[in-house]
């Protein structure tokens, strides 16, 4: 005789079949609650991804493609300060001398969020940090050269106060890839052509970065395959990272645990070494470009406020020095004892002499040629005395200068641009002109690529032609 229990086995696959189209149902109903969202590159994440982001916001970014075409179009500044960090254009386009009572023509200008960034240009391509304070994004835009149209921009969100602008940093382009960092210390590898996300790192959460007081001023360094930042982490003072992957070379030593700054990194060469030289929150240091071993230190030069200029690299192992705040200049020479590099102050000028509170000062013929704090332009030798200087009646501010064809391009803190003979013996103003009604804070590095040049005001990009008038288009 059967017992209770298997009498009534033959219900449970009926029962089973009833659950599973209960199940299938609520799933279905379920479904009608989840929006349906357009797949980008750049977005697909793996499992965990969600937390990913909240550490680094670039992660849960999105492409989004623009109207515009890369231009068909000479010329490249791909970087900070030109294609080899000196703030000197290496193009042979003759540029105009003179001109017309309106000033160089503009062929375009976009709108741009608060902020000083400038611009990186290669391949017809101009790339952008910026940042939109209505929709709280930060986006590295890429535009066409010829007309200004957004070719793609990769946006995503992050919470930035408004703190004498937002934006400081130019991005940095090498072949197939343009490398960015955000005011917060994210830094964001994109496919130079197509903006699709190739990696990303968060200098603070990574290496200990503290974020400096006016956000991220430091402009990263490419240097063949990789690039170069320095975190002033608790273990890395500078590291290098492969430009393809992401991946840590190396990492420096911080022994005395110094700062970012809004400095920017330099590469040099002295006794057979190449290096990269830094100045940090506590003093400047040599890093081995091989290993990332410290080579050489000094404590000498620190500015307490806001360290903005970088290291300029001279000739015989020499390096200038020079920062607003009171801090003047400094000329150091670097001498070789024994295979170990030793600094030494060679001398050091008060501000009232020469100093540069935010631009880096320019290397022409064996002279120097920056703005020092009360807004004169002036030429200096390198025994530290003063050729020329501008008139004390129009000051040029804090804004940016740069050099080609025998020419100076400087630019006021009301976008009044200037041009100037690159002259040894005295100041020869050529031309000027206002480039930005009602400017206001002009101070973003310009950029100069197949004579056009590239400058901006707090809140606009203008590219203008400044070609000779037999190269203008």
């Amino acid at each position: 005789m059967k017992s209770d229990r298997s009498r009534y086995l033959w219900a449970l696959p009926l029962l089973a079949a009833v659950c599973a189209v209960a199940a299938l149902c609520f799933w279905w109903v379920r479904q009608d609650n989840y929006p349906i969202s357009e797949r980008l590159p750049g977005t697909d994440q793996p499992p965990g991804a969600e937390g990913a982001a909240a550490v680094n916001p670039i992660l849960a970014g999105q492409l989004i493609p623009g109207g515009g075409k890369p231009a068909n179009l000479p010329g490249s500044w791909p970087q900070f300060r030109g294609p080899n960090r000196d703030g000197v254009s290496p193009e042979t386009t003759p540029l105009a001398r003179a001109w017309d009572p309106a000033g160089p023509r503009p062929l375009w200008s976009v709108e741009c969020g608060d902020g000083y960034a400038g611009v990186a240009v290669a391949q017809g391509r101009v790339y952008l940090m910026d940042y939109d304070k209505d929709k709280r994004q930060n986006a590295l835009r890429c535009l066409s050269l010829a007309d200004g149209a957004e070719i793609w921009r990769y946006a995503y969100n992050l919470t930035v106060k408004q703190n004498h602008g937002m934006t400081r940093v130019v991005p940095a382009v090498s072949g197939k890839f343009v490398v960015a960092m955000d005011p917060k210390c994210h830094v964001l590898c994109l496919d130079a052509a197509t903006g699709e996300l190739r990696w990303t790192m968060n200098l603070v959460s990574q290496f200990g970065a503290t974020v400096p007081q006016w956000y991220a001023g430091q402009c990263p360094l490419l240097d063949g395959d990789a690039l170069i930042l320095a975190p002033g982490g608790h273990d890395a003072l500078l590291a290098a990272v492969d430009l393809a992957t992401g991946k840590i070379l190396w990492r420096s030593p911080n022994p005395r645990g110094w700062k970012m700054t809004h400095s920017s990194i330099m590469p040099m060469e002295f006794a057979g070494r190449r290096f990269y030289v830094y100045c940090a929150s506590g003093g400047v240091a040599g890093i081995s470009a091989k290993d990332g071993a410290l080579l050489w230190e000094t404590n000498s030069w620190k500015i307490s406020i806001a360290n903005v200029p970088s290291p300029l690299a001279l000739d015989g192992g020499r390096i200038l020095l020079s920062g607003g705040y009171d801090a003047g200049s400094m000329l150091l020479q670097l001498q070789d004892q024994d295979g170990t590099l030793a600094p030494k102050t060679v001398w050091r000028l008060d501000w009232k002499t020469f100093g540069a509170t935010q631009h880096t000062p320019i290397l022409r013929d064996g002279l120097v040629f920056g703005t020092r704090p009360n807004g004169q332009f002036v030429c200096l030798d390198l025994e530290g005395k003063i050729r020329w200087a501008s008139p004390v009646g129009d000051p040029f501010g804090l804004g940016p200068f740069l050099y080609a064809d025998g020419l100076f391009f400087v630019m006021n803190d009301a976008g009044k641009l200037s041009l100037v003979e690159g002259s040894p013996s005295r100041f020869n103003l050529l031309a000027q002109a206002t480039v930005f009604t009602a400017g206001h804070e002009s101070w973003g590095p310009m950029a100069l690529a197949g004579g056009r040049l590239l400058a901006r005001d707090f809140t606009r990009l203008v590219c203008l032609d400044v070609a000779a008038p037999s190269q203008s288009k």
